[in-house]
């Protein structure tokens, strides 16, 4: 498949083409049938009272624990940054006992029920874009044995089985609440074809439950956890244990603000410096045997959403990396959501970071827009045959006239959590799974990634991008890229379908 993709890449793209591997995101999401009746069921059973409430409480621990969270990671991330070195010396800080269940948030039955009722969906939507866009990029990915820390009730679970249903044999979850692994098993009763899971209450407690040849995951994930955990040092001591954990991929994933978003920044340059130190001290080696062993089995990349693995160009510059799903929002969430004195939008958007890591070298791809010549607008419009341009007036009024019979449609009331069968739900996965047959965007530097939502006005599109700057993609730069449709109206025709978190060719 690799080679493949080497020697279609390597031919002159067509702008349909490039259209097709750009797109990442979705305009609005919808939660599958399955997970919508498997939460209404689930709260059906528990008959908890006065659950809008609840969701409030809910909503307002998460903005509390945010706010003491920044103010104990200050001093710690200052001294981390000003020198790294330091922290790694400190091997004693790699084997602390305790896990981030210790000094997160705590959840009670009520507070598992809440937030199954009203956090549970929106997660699920930012994971499946997440893990959708990993298959996407990685197209000969199949993972079997996964890991999900901080799993809580299961979101990305769900979302696991919608992008990998047939490939995933056995997922380890390491989730301290009791209470959520309850709500995780309940949730998933009745689905057909589930892998082997073993729930864990600690990475530690998995270590010593499974052999180390157990232990490599061809994925791990770990989604909307880290910002729990108030110390940067405590952090980065699990991100650095999921990493021993990973086989292949590991993707982390936080809510997208300012502290979510500094958080995966941290836990990207840690892995990448980590992995380029690696690198480094056994490149120098005489071996050339142990250097080929090592080529294959060292290093680290950033799949998703940098398309280089230099330092992040938003650093200090008052942005923050973050891209937003917008997802349909289910009957649950619309019976339970509080909203102040506005009628509740059918709609949410989740805003979330992320990155994906990937062991191995970056692959040397050429770039997109290689070899290929675009013509302005005054060029093709001297193309133009002339016959083309005449109108038939006749056909014309023809096309006009026809009268279209009208037809009374009953009204009908629909509830799309009971009206839509098992059928319908099969369709929308044989739908996801045709998607796989087209083009794909490689892994190379020569694609970008559009940061914030583009700005159009009259014929001029600007959109502010990350990209590589070199084609070892080992810099990046932030740019602002205008795009005119008199200069290049094919890329302005793109430009127009592109939204936020989608891919631009260079």
């Amino acid at each position: 498949m690799a080679s493949l993709l080497q020697e279609t890449s390597q031919k002159v793209l067509t702008p349909e083409i490039l259209r097709s591997a750009a797109k990442q995101s979705q305009r609005c999401l919808v939660v599958p049938v399955r997970l919508r009746r498997a939460i209404k069921k689930y709260l059906r059973e528990q008959e908890v009272p006065h659950l809008k409430r609840k969701v409030l409480r809910l909503s307002e621990s998460f903005s509390g624990i945010k706010d003491v969270n920044l103010q104990l990671a200050a001093t710690t991330s200052k001294e981390f940054v000003e020198d790294p070195l330091k922290s790694v010396e400190q091997s004693k800080r790699w084997k602390i006992k305790s896990c981030y269940g210790d000094i997160g948030f705590q959840y009670t039955d009520d507070e598992t029920i809440a937030y199954v009722a009203s956090r549970m969906p929106a997660v699920f939507s930012a994971c499946y874009r997440v893990l959708n866009e990993v298959r996407r990029r990685i197209p000969d990915f199949s993972p079997s044995n996964v890991l999900d820390f901080g799993a809580g009730t299961g979101s990305g679970f769900w979302a696991l089985r919608e992008v990998w249903p047939d490939s995933i044999k056995k997922v380890n979850i390491v989730e301290p609440s009791q209470s959520m692994q309850r709500a995780g098993r309940s949730l998933i009763q009745g689905l057909k074809n589930l892998p082997l899971i073993h729930g864990y209450d600690s990475i530690q407690a998995l270590n010593k439950d499974i052999s180390k040849s157990e232990r490599e995951h061809d994925l791990v994930i770990a989604s909307y956890v880290l910002g729990e955990i108030p110390s940067l040092k405590d952090r980065v001591t699990i991100v650095r244990q999921l990493w021993s954990l990973t086989k292949d991929v590991l993707v982390l994933v936080e809510p997208g603000t300012p502290h979510g978003s500094n958080i995966i920044s941290q836990m990207r340059s840690h892995i990448l410096w980590m992995e380029k130190r690696k690198w480094h001290k056994y490149e120098n080696k005489k071996n050339i045997a142990s250097k080929d062993l090592v080529t294959q089995t060292c290093g680290a990349y950033v799949v998703a959403p940098c398309p280089h693995d230099g330092k992040c160009p938003l650093e200090n510059s008052g942005k923050y990396c973050h891209f937003v799903q917008r997802l349909e929002r289910t009957s649950t969430q619309r019976a339970y959501k509080h909203c102040k004195g506005e009628s509740l939008r059918g709609f949410e958007d989740e805003k979330f970071s992320f990155v994906a890591f990937r062991r191995g070298q970056r692959p040397r791809e050429p770039w997109p827009l290689d070899g290929m010549t675009f013509e302005t607008l005054k060029e093709q419009h001297a193309k133009r045959n002339p016959e083309d341009l005449e109108i038939d007036y006749e056909d014309l009024i023809k096309l006009n006239t026809q009268v279209v019979p009208y037809q009374e449609v009953d009204p009908v009331t629909y509830d799309s959590d009971v009206m839509e069968t098992e059928t319908l739900d099969g369709d929308e996965e044989q739908e996801g799974e045709n998607q796989g047959d087209s083009p794909l965007a490689d892994l190379g530097g020569g694609w970008g990634r559009i940061v914030f939502s583009p700005r159009q006005r009259g014929r001029h599109i600007s959109m502010d991008i990350c990209r590589s700057t070199k084609r070892d993609a080992s810099e990046g730069s932030f740019e602002r890229v205008v795009v005119t449709k008199s200069k290049n109206p094919t890329l302005h025709h793109q430009a127009r379908r592109s939204i936020w978190g989608d891919l631009w060719p260079f």
